[in-house]
């Protein structure tokens, strides 16, 4: 099971978030603007900072962006529905191709 803690307005907490996304796991994401997590997060972690993720299926628990996307890249790197072919076609315009 994987869990991040998070504030929405931190810039290392979205990068990981989008990893997440690309990656499309299945992550509980833990919002510290709730003070009940904050403190949950400390007393997890040892200290109030984001992003923190804990990875229960790898016994692994980190706080630094560079060290967490490369831990899911290393352990979750597999993309489960392959990205489609994008043509650029204008400055707003875009089409898929199925191949």
């Amino acid at each position: 099971m994987l869990t991040l803690y998070f504030r929405p307005t931190c810039a290392f907490c979205r990068r990981v978030m989008a990893v997440i996304e690309r990656l499309e796991l299945e992550v509980e994401m833990k919002d510290i603007n709730d003070t009940t997590l904050q403190a949950e997060l400390v007393a997890f972690g040892g200290k109030l900072q984001v992003p923190y993720l804990i990875d229960t299926e790898h016994n692994i628990e980190l706080y630094e962006s560079d060290d967490i996307v490369a831990h899911l890249q290393k352990e979750y790197g597999k993309i489960k529905t392959p990205a489609k072919v994008r043509i650029h076609i204008s400055d707003n315009a875009c089409l898929s191709c199925e191949g």
